[in-house]
């Protein structure tokens, strides 16, 4: 059986990154871009905060340039969902059902998904009034009356942000307690754009196909109560958390309470495991913007290439 060089696991911005720095450096890379191609991004619409677009450009266009651009120089992109690893000897094994592949190192950028609440109509209007990320969407949004939903710090954060672009935000949150830390719950409490409403959850998203698709607004139930009311809206942002999609991993690499993988100290993408390195949003809980993702995405190849250096590749 061959040995890669570097097998890529995920794609996204942070996987196709480190494929074109891998694919630059000669080390003749393979990535395996999971059951998402493209990452988070391939549900969202229009990016406007990514450098070198002024215009905006399309989330799934600009996936397709970033992998057109990685498979120029070289990078074999699969699209196959890892199934298992093992990392506890070299070479690393990688599976792809019954496949097995063999690599000297291996650059994990499995991603994290947005938790969402479960409805059909979250998933009708995703990209057209419902998103998971307000530093991504909430300038569309300018003048507009928008709902978040959620009762911990991310919720907060995501309400304040809004109020950069929103005329009024809504907090949605289904108990009276919220998770937030005081800091966060006061600085929202403390601003005149957002009103909070508890004991709240939403039934269904309303909308429109014609003459662009959009939301027009919620059935909200209340949850001491039951009772359903209808509530015009422009937009709606879950904020109830991620889930970093790192389980393929657990037991072989160091993670935190949440499940996001978390770099050796003192480094940025190496691992406990030395030749296995993570980049993007499995390893960021912070940030979760495309840019990062690609930075580290970067690094992690240029981390691996100067491994496999060392090593005499």
């Amino acid at each position: 059986m061959s040995v890669e060089n570097v097998i890529i696991i995920g794609s996204g911005p942070a996987g196709y990154t480190a494929a074109l720095y891998a694919a630059r450096a000669d080390l003749n890379p393979i990535v395996f871009t999971g059951s998402e191609p493209g990452g988070q991004l391939m549900i969202t619409t229009d990016v406007e905060n990514y450098p070198g677009f002024p215009d905006g450009v399309l989330g799934p266009e600009m996936m397709k340039l970033f992998r057109e651009q990685a498979e120029r120089f070289g990078a074999r992109v699969v699209e196959e969902h890892v199934t298992k690893v093992d990392f506890s000897s070299r070479p690393f094994g990688v599976w792809v059902g019954e496949q097995e592949y063999r690599a000297s190192t291996v650059i994990v950028c499995t991603g994290a998904s947005a938790k969402w609440l479960g409805l059909e109509s979250e998933v009708t209007y995703g990209g057209f009034g419902v998103s998971a990320c307000a530093t991504c969407d909430g300038f569309f949004f300018r003048g507009k009356e928008v709902i978040v939903v959620g009762g911990g710090d991310t919720a907060m954060e995501e309400a304040n942000y809004l109020t950069r672009h929103a005329s009024k935000v809504t907090l949605l949150h289904r108990r009276d307690q919220f998770r937030a830390s005081k800091i966060m719950l006061d600085r929202v409490m403390n601003n005149p754009k957002v009103e909070l409403k508890v004991n709240t959850t939403i039934d269904e998203i309303f909308g429109v196909s014609e003459p662009h698709k959009r939301v027009t607004g919620v059935r909200l139930r209340n949850t001491q109560t039951n009772e359903v009311s209808d509530m015009p809206i422009d937009g709606v942002f879950i904020a109830i958390g991620h889930k970093p999609n790192s389980e393929l991993f657990t037991g072989q690499l160091d993670m935190d309470a949440v499940g996001y993988l978390t770099p050796k100290a003192g480094t940025f993408t190496h691992t406990k495991v030395p030749g296995v390195f993570i980049a993007g949003d499995v390893a960021d809980s912070v940030y979760r913007q495309a840019v990062s993702a690609a930075g580290t995405g970067c690094m992690a190849a240029i981390d691996a290439e100067r491994f496999l250096e060392a090593e005499g590749h």
